[in-house]
């Protein structure tokens, strides 16, 4: 089937967008967004139009553009730990866009953005600065030579604080995929009696369906014994008529005179 001029465009918008998803982009890019919004336009049109393409190349679409958008709200999170948890939930492209790819875009750009989000979640636990640097052992700097008990107790200290909050972290999130997945069983439990109770009354519209048919077949078989039944007497009646009717012809030709 020839792709439409329509797909094409969604197709080098999609490969565009994938290549500057990839990059590393400064923080008031706003061009990836707009062309995300754009992709979504396109492929609701592409979906409206009548020499669409199959069920499978429409959903991949979907799915890429579906990625693309939740990279966008994972990235305008505040905390690294959200942004994380984010990208566990989303779900790139399985089939490349382009023929050139070994590996869907999506895909790639998913690892990368999971190991920036996980470097981040280490540097924000470890307490590192901008440049790499952990700022705990910044007044270790400071020109002391050797350890001292003040400083190897601080150091305890701090380094107590970094596992509470790791801990604590841990916690968060361990909490976090727990309400997700109470949430997740709430509403396959509610699709599921929705689902019983479905077939429920599809077993009893067919049953119901069923006595309808059988009481409408005797009923036709009745109906049709008593229209033969009725055809039948007609019959006999009618022979009966015709036969009085023609000994009394006979008999009234002979008992009158004849005209002279």
């Amino acid at each position: 089937m020839v792709a439409s001029r329509l797909e094409l465009n969604l197709v080098r918008l999609l490969c565009r967008c994938e290549a500057m998803a990839a990059e590393k982009r400064d923080p008031d890019e706003w061009r990836l967004e707009k062309y995300v919004g754009a992709l979504e336009d396109m492929l609701q049109a592409l979906k409206a139009q009548t020499n669409k393409p199959v069920c499978e190349v429409i959903n991949e679409y979907s799915r890429k553009v579906d990625f693309l958008k939740g990279m966008l709200q994972a990235e305008k999170l505040t905390s690294s730990s959200e942004k994380a948890l984010a990208n566990q939930f989303l779900a790139p492209g399985r089939v490349p866009t382009t023929a050139r790819e070994r590996v869907p875009a999506t895909k790639t750009v998913h690892l990368q953005s999971r190991a920036r989000y996980t470097s981040e979640m280490r540097s924000e636990l470890l307490g590192m600065d901008s440049a790499g640097e952990p700022k705990l052992d910044m007044r270790k700097r400071t020109g002391v030579a050797g350890p001292r008990p003040g400083d190897e107790k601080q150091s305890a200290a701090e380094l107590d604080f970094v596992l509470q909050q790791h801990q604590n972290l841990q916690e968060k999130l361990a909490e976090e995929m727990l309400g997700l997945a109470r949430s997740l069983k709430t509403n396959t439990l509610a699709a599921q009696n929705v689902i019983k109770k479905d077939n429920q009354t599809l077993s009893h519209s067919l049953k119901m369906a069923d006595q309808n048919l059988e009481k409408l077949k005797t009923e036709s078989e009745r109906l049709e014994q008593h229209a033969q039944k009725s055809v039948n007497w007609l019959l006999w009646a009618m022979l009966i008529i015709v036969c009085f009717i023609f000994i009394s012809m006979i008999l009234f030709i002979r008992i009158m005179p004849k005209l002279k």
